[in-house]
């Protein structure tokens, strides 16, 4: 049964990530982290969906997603 609340997550394009770090430390909560060197990933558990990743993303691959 869903209750309705739709939480906002951040999701990126792994495909063009180029795994700065720049998300890492704009995330307040700690969310993300850089995999292998290659991409950025989203602790979903932890994300809140605030944004501030994706407004230091330099290259825009960061959307906050609207998911019940």
């Amino acid at each position: 049964m869903s209750t309705g609340k739709v939480k906002k997550r951040a999701v990126i394009d792994k495909s063009h990530c180029v795994a700065c770090g720049c998300c890492v430390k704009a995330c307040p909560l700690g969310a993300l982290s850089v995999r292998f060197g290659v991409y950025a990933h989203v602790e979903y558990d932890r994300c809140v969906g605030c944004g501030k990743c994706a407004k230091e993303c330099p290259a825009s691959v960061i959307e906050i997603k609207e998911e019940e």
